[in-house]
């Protein structure tokens, strides 16, 4: 039978897979199925990492030339650390779909230098494991991608996307996730961060946000109720999936009952629920 063990922290990306639908939180946390790798966000974590790597060069050689000439060696290197992301262009026999997709990747790199200028920035810290214990017990952590702090100590915490800018309407969704690692930075260090910062590449904006220490008491309030939610689930085995337009995304539709489907056999233990033939469990995840 297939084991698991319940979750024990909240990130970003999780706590916004819950509030999405909490039967792909199972699908992610409980269960770990697999992710297929997509062309987007692997371009995404490309783009990163030029980013992140362009820093470790001087100052004044920190050009769109140069950034742009890092792309294929730092895809290079995905593929080593990745080699399934070789996938994605498995049936790209002429090299077409990779060169176009390479070049995007080159021009998201450098729509960059028109939003900020790296020869005036050194970063205090870039993609940064940050982690914290709340009051309640609830561990929350992330990886930030740049840390800048000002000659008078002040922090800013900017993220890179590659994607387009939301409407105003959807800017405080946007935001939960750099209001959640200013929270873990004021727990941790016990400093709220001046500026939030987005650099939206795909569309060439920068959002920004100074959150105050009612922001932050906020967010906190809200990833305790979340908490307690996942943890009632956790418990029952009771993960509803919550349709919407996202579902089309999706890699486990075949898994969800909203499209016909049954989940894995729940590989944790519920209180008062019978126990799982041998033989169905492997029939459920064969």
């Amino acid at each position: 039978m297939t084991t698991s063990t319940p979750p024990s922290s909240l990130s970003p990306s999780r706590a916004s897979d819950f509030m999405q639908c909490p039967l792909l939180y199972r699908f992610r946390v409980i269960d770990k199925l697999p992710q297929k790798p997509s062309e987007a966000a692997t371009r995404g974590t490309l783009v990163h990492a030029v980013l992140e790597r362009l820093f470790d060069d001087p100052a004044a050689e920190r050009t769109a030339p140069r950034a742009r000439a890092m792309v294929p060696g730092q895809w290079d290197r995905l593929l080593e650390s990745r080699p399934e992301l070789a996938e994605l262009f498995a049936e790209d026999a002429e090299g077409e779909r990779l060169t176009g997709w390479l070049a995007e990747a080159e021009r998201l790199v450098e729509r960059w230098f028109s939003l900020e200028d790296p020869t005036r920035l050194e970063p205090a810290e870039r993609e940064l494991f940050v982690e914290t214990e709340l009051a309640s017990g609830l561990r929350l952590r992330g990886v930030i991608d740049r840390v800048d702090v000002a000659p008078t100590g002040e922090v800013r915490i900017v993220d890179y996307k590659t994607g387009k800018a939301p409407r105003p309407e959807y800017a405080e969704g946007a935001l939960f996730q750099m209001k959640f690692y200013a929270l873990v930075i004021w727990r941790l260090k016990g400093v709220v961060p001046r500026r939030l910062q987005l650099v939206y590449l795909g569309s060439g904006e920068v959002m920004t946000y100074d959150p105050e220490v009612a922001d932050l008491e906020r967010v906190e309030r809200k990833l305790l109720a979340l908490w307690e939610a996942i943890q009632a689930a956790t418990e029952s085995g009771d993960w509803r999936p919550r349709p919407t337009k996202l579902c089309g995304w999706c890699d486990h539709q075949a898994l969800c009952p909203e499209f016909g489907g049954t989940p894995p056999v729940y590989p944790l233990t519920v209180p008062g629920a019978a126990a799982v033939p041998e033989q169905e469990t492997v029939r459920e995840t064969a």
